[in-house]
Order: structure tokens, then C-alpha cells, then sequence
């Protein structure tokens, strides 16, 4: 054979490679992620950013959502493939109107890091002293929205429940006075309570009927979940991955900080707090009849879902053994 020729296959060998071998190959991810900031929400750049994902050969394009309703929004339109932070009575409701999506993993459960806080010389010490009080949540059928709803239900009463969207735009209406209690989701304004500047009133895990369940998950496209089952199997690879480097690794700590742009200090108390490596477990949906019933009582579902529907909607890939 010919030199060149020998160097040309050589070459051309060489090139072919990267398509040849599949962890070199990279699959395209877009991700809805509700409320920037919040507990869960930054799993996903941070694990972008240190590789992690690329190492499961896949580019993940991370856009960030107010809450639910624009979540599932985007994915039904096509703007996104995957869905973080969803709040799991939105989720049932959506998917019962027809909604392309399914459950693919939780976010969160017991949900501790999602708090209510009034200005600190505010006369509401309590949550009952807030009836008939303006308290904030971020969306209809969002995590927020639950827990207000659901708070109102353990007090036997009524708040002026108001959406206020973003967290930085809830604390800004509450530090001017245009509401009585504003919504945050740990790390997010922790430091305006370690300053003395805000207290908190109640988690949503000080509700009973939260305290034991998924208030939020990971929902994909419904033709991702049909069409590409070994694509969602390795994004769930390297989500999995990603949690064990925040909590377990100097280096995801410090990253999980940089992203919250937090202190140190801030950071740990989150971590340990607000946001446990516990409850970030995404394998299992915790009290899904108890959800379903709320979900019936609240009025985001119609009528209850069949075991069938909600084995066609929960669909998680099995964690690697």
C-alpha cells in the first residue's frame, strides 16, 4: 500500500473514533428548571459545569422557569426535553388534561427548604396570625401553591394568597410592603435572615400532610421517555452522580455555593438544614395517594388517577447497582 494512502486511512480511522465510541458522543438536553436558586435547581449546572453530564455523553442546555406552570409549558411546546422542580399536584393535574409529560424522578420530599418569612418586626409571630393576611406562593400548581393551600386546610382558615412570582421579586414586594409574608426556597435570602433582616414563619414540612412526600419532580417529554429510553437512562446516571458530588465532595460543595452565590457559612446550614442530601433522593415518589388525594381535595385533579395512569405517568430509570 501506498504511504499516503496508509496515512490516509489512518487519519480517517482516527477521525471516525470519537463517533465510534459512545461516551465521546455528545446528545443534546434542554432543561426547564423552576425557580433559579432554590434547593434542587442548581444540581443540574453544577453538574453540567464539572463535566459530569458530558461524561455521560451529554450536553445539557440549562433555562430557567418561574415555576410549575412555565415548566410544563415549555415542554409541551418542544422548548424543553426535561423539567426541574415541577410541584407534584401540578404535575397530576397537567398530565390528566392531556399534557405530554411524565414523572421521571423526584426533586424533592419532606420539603424543608421551601419557607415562609415575614419582615422581622412584623406582628405575625405565628402562621395562624397570618389569616386573613396576604402570604405569597409563586404559581397556580406549583410546590408553593400546595403548601399555601395545604396550610390554610391544617388552620381551618384563610389567607389572602397571592402569586408573586419569583422569590427576588416576592422579597422585594414584602420589604416595601405590598404583602405580609413572602416566599423563599433555601439558600435563597437565608442571609437576609442570619442578618436579622427577615425571620421565618413556617417550612412547608411543618405542614402534617407535607411532611412525608414528594413535593417536587423531574419530568421529561413523553416521546423522550417512549423514543430515547438509554438517553434518559444516562441523564439519570448523571443527575444521580451530580448529587453525590455537592454533598459529598470539597469540590461540589464549594461549586453548589458559587452557583447560589452564598456564603460559606450560608451554604453549610442550607445543605444540612434546608436541603439534606436526604431528601434529594431521586428514585422514589414518596405518598403518592396521599398526593393524589390532596391533589382531588385542592382541585388539580378532576377525579383520582387509575393505577394504570400513574404507571404510564411515574416512569423512573432504575439506579445503577
Amino acid at each position: 500500500m501506498h504511504v499516503k494512502t496508509w496515512l490516509g486511512l489512518v487519519a480517517l480511522t482516527a477521525a471516525c473514533l470519537p463517533l465510534a465510541n459512545g461516551a465521546l458522543a455528545q446528545d443534546r438536553l434542554k432543561a426547564a428548571v423552576g425557580a433559579r436558586g432554590t434547593g434542587e435547581s442548581g444540581f443540574m449546572e453544577v453538574g453540567q459545569k464539572a463535566g459530569i453530564f458530558k461524561k455521560h455523553g451529554i450536553e445539557l442546555e440549562v433555562f430557567y422557569t418561574a415555576a410549575t406552570g412555565e415548566t410544563v409549558q415549555a415542554i409541551v411546546s418542544g422548548g424543553a426535553d426535561i423539567g426541574n422542580g415541577a410541584g407534584t399536584p401540578g404535575i397530576l393535574g397537567a398530565y390528566q388534561k392531556g399534557a405530554p409529560i411524565r414523572i421521571i424522578g423526584s426533586n424533592f420530599t419532606s420539603d424543608s427548604n421551601l419557607y415562609w418569612y415575614v419582615k422581622t418586626d412584623s406582628p405575625i409571630k405565628t402562621p395562624r396570625d397570618a389569616l386573613g393576611k396576604t402570604v405569597a406562593y409563586s404559581s397556580n400548581g406549583s410546590s408553593t401553591h400546595a403548601t399555601v393551600l395545604q396550610m390554610e386546610k391544617y388552620l381551618g382558615g384563610k389567607f389572602k394568597a397571592t402569586a408573586t412570582g419569583s422569590t427576588p421579586g416576592t422579597f422585594t414586594q414584602l420589604m416595601s410592603g405590598q404583602i405580609d409574608v413572602g416566599w423563599s426556597g433555601a439558600p435563597l435570602n437565608l442571609d437576609q435572615v442570619e442578618a436579622g433582616r427577615i425571620r421565618v414563619l413556617f417550612r412547608s414540612s411543618d405542614v402534617p400532610a407535607l411532611a412525608n412526600v414528594t413535593s417536587r419532580v423531574l419530568i421529561a417529554h413523553a416521546n423522550i421517555v417512549k423514543d430515547k429510553p438509554e438517553l434518559l437512562q444516562r441523564f439519570m446516571d448523571a443527575y444521580r452522580e451530580t448529587i453525590e458530588h455537592v454533598y459529598k465532595t470539597p469540590e461540589g460543595e464549594k461549586a453548589y455555593a458559587d452557583y447560589s452565590q452564598v456564603s460559606e457559612s450560608v451554604n453549610k446550614r442550607n445543605l444540612k438544614e434546608f436541603t439534606p442530601y436526604e431528601n434529594c433522593n431521586p428514585d422514589t415518589i414518596n405518598g403518592i395517594a396521599s398526593i393524589v388525594q390532596d391533589a382531588l381535595e385542592l382541585k388539580y385533579l378532576r377525579e383520582p388517577l387509575t393505577k394504570e395512569q400513574l404507571a404510564e405517568l411515574i416512569q423512573i430509570p432504575p439506579r445503577k447497582k
